[in-house]
C-alpha cells in the first residue's frame, strides 16, 4: 500500500464515520455524500447500519465493492460494518452538474 495512503487510513480510523448508510439502502443521496466527502478529503470513512444490509440483501463486502465502484473509489478497507474509500482528486463534474462541451475548435 502506498505510504500516503497508508497514513491517512491511520489517521481516518481515529475519526468517527463522515457518512452513515442507513435503513433505506444505498440511495443516490447516500452516494452524493459519499462523493462529496471523497472531492473535499480524498478519504472518506463510511458506516453501514444492520438495516442497511438487511434491506439491500447483501453482505458488508459486497455493499462495500459496490460503493467503491459506483463511485470510482478505492475499497481500502472493511472492518466490521465500517469501510474506508480513498480517490484521488480527479476534475470531474458533480452528481447533477452540467458537463461543458471540451471542443475549443470552433
Amino acid at each position: 500500500m502506498d505510504p500516503n495512503i497508508r497514513r491517512l487510513k491511520e489517521l481516518k480510523q481515529q475519526e468517527r464515520a463522515e457518512v452513515i448508510v442507513g435503513r433505506t439502502g444505498l440511495t443516490e443521496g447516500v452516494l452524493e455524500e459519499i462523493d462529496k466527502n471523497l472531492r473535499k478529503k480524498k478519504m472518506v470513512k463510511v458506516k453501514m447500519l444492520k438495516t442497511a444490509l438487511k434491506s439491500t440483501g447483501k453482505d458488508r463486502f459486497t455493499l462495500a465493492k459496490e460503493i467503491a465502484e459506483r463511485l470510482n473509489a478505492k475499497l481500502v478497507e472493511v472492518r466490521g460494518r465500517t469501510l474506508i474509500l480513498y480517490r484521488e482528486n480527479m476534475i470531474m463534474p458533480t452528481v447533477g452538474e452540467k458537463v461543458e462541451n471540451m471542443d475549443n475548435g470552433d
